[in-house]
């Protein structure tokens, strides 16, 4: 229901800017712009999900000779006690848990081309203990919470944009990125458990997030006291050696306990194609209104909005540049990648501004691409509260990482 709202508010909004341009600024190619991008968001929308649709049969390919193999049975039971207390309604051994550790994996490596597949098949396996198939469960929830927040512990697309971009040191955002997407999925999930009443002192999840940050700060620690030219080359080595050795790992699982690898394969991929197809009206419902926000021009006066009570208030603003990409970071990937690229571009990519929008863009993960995609993949319709507890974690991660970044930066 909430995000239906959203939805509507974009139009009208949208709507409202424009008449105002044409009517006080006299701006009547507003609407242009605006038509023309509601076709190319469209565009794009279905580019991407033909895009998806190669990641997804790869994947869920893999994952089928994963089941097969026993691979996901045994991080099923690995993971089950800390997940059978954040997902109280999964029973204990059920395929989502092991789909749902592998997505969660992914994404902390940085590997949004292998998250997505894997957190689509575990929607489809929380969706089978779902009493009610258009309302979104607890656990459907908490995982899609736990996705927004984005954890990840080696940012390499961030690391790669600045080093096409010419940074002289492109990892030197790293560290601010790692501390600012611990905090938003620190306090996204805090949040969320005391929502749904989930135990927060259990010694199994003390234990865990005890575990967690003591690694995020070995993290921290190790890549700190690295020189700062080869943290990219091993953070993107460490995150694409583990990914192939899991690879290798089904494949060779698949051939130990005697199963047909090759036909898995074939079964898991035919179910990525389907997926595919089926997120494809849901993401030109949500990109295409997101494209018109931005187009009519709302976007820019929202950002010299939050300038001028920044001023107000006394506080710094210099970091203004960089809120394009943490208002775009809930709304659209390709388009806060767009303005991070813009702010390094426009300020330079070694600016103060260029390394907020760098640490902005990797604090959290795209929210309402991934209500749509998630949910849509499934068919639910009523999200429940999973937008305000997605985008706490949104604003939680973008503030972090704008006041990391004027400890680090400044």
């Amino acid at each position: 229901m909430v995000l239906n709202y959203i939805w509507i508010a974009f139009f009208v909004i949208a709507f409202v800017v424009a008449v105002v341009q044409t009517f006080v600024y006299g701006n009547t190619g507003i609407w242009t712009d605006i038509m023309n991008a509601s076709f190319s968001s469209a565009r794009s929308a279905f580019n991407i999900s033909l895009g998806l649709t190669g990641v997804l049969t790869l994947w869920l390919g893999l994952m089928k000779i994963g089941e097969r193999g026993g691979v996901v049975a045994v991080l099923s039971r690995w993971i089950s006690p800390l997940f059978s207390r954040l997902f109280p309604g999964v029973p204990k051994g059920h395929p989502a848990l092991g789909s749902m550790f592998m997505n969660v994996s992914a994404n902390m490596l940085g590997l949004d081309n292998a998250a997505t597949p894997l957190g689509l098949k575990a929607m489809r396996e929380l969706q089978e203990l779902n009493p009610k198939k258009d309302t979104a469960t607890d656990a459907m929830l908490m995982f899609l919470v736990l996705n927004a927040s984005g954890l990840t512990l080696i940012p390499i697309g961030v690391m790669t944009y600045r080093a096409q971009m010419g940074a002289a040191n492109p990892s030197d955002v790293f560290l601010p990125i790692l501390i600012a997407t611990f905090m938003a999925t620190f306090v996204g999930l805090l949040a969320l458990c005391i929502k749904q009443r989930i135990n927060i002192f259990d010694r199994v999840i003390l234990l865990w997030g005890l575990g967690l940050t003591a690694f995020v700060g070995g993290m921290f620690y190790y890549f700190s006291s690295l020189p700062e030219e080869k943290i990219s080359s091993y953070s993107a080595f460490a995150a694409n050696s583990i990914l192939f050795t899991i690879i290798v790992i089904f494949i060779v699982a698949g051939f130990v306990k005697r199963i047909n690898v090759y036909d898995a394969f074939i079964e898991g991929a035919k179910e990525g194609f389907k997926t595919a197809v089926m997120i494809i009206p849901y993401l030109v419902a949500i990109l295409v209104a997101i494209g018109i926000f931005r187009a009519s021009g709302a976007m820019d006066y929202i950002v010299e909005g939050f300038a001028t009570v920044f001023g107000w208030l006394g506080i710094d603003t210099e970091f203004v540049g960089a809120l394009p990409t943490a208002l775009m970071k809930s709304l659209s990937g390709s388009g806060s990648r767009g303005m991070m690229v813009d702010a390094m571009s426009a300020y330079g990519v070694d600016s103060f501004v260029g390394r907020v929008a760098c640490t902005v863009q990797g604090s959290t993960d795209t929210t309402f691409y991934i209500l749509a995609v998630y949910f849509g993949s499934v068919g639910v319709r009523k999200t429940r509260y999973a937008v305000g507890y997605a985008l706490l974690a949104d604003v939680i991660g973008a503030i972090s990482a704008i006041t990391v970044s004027y400890f680090f930066f400044k």
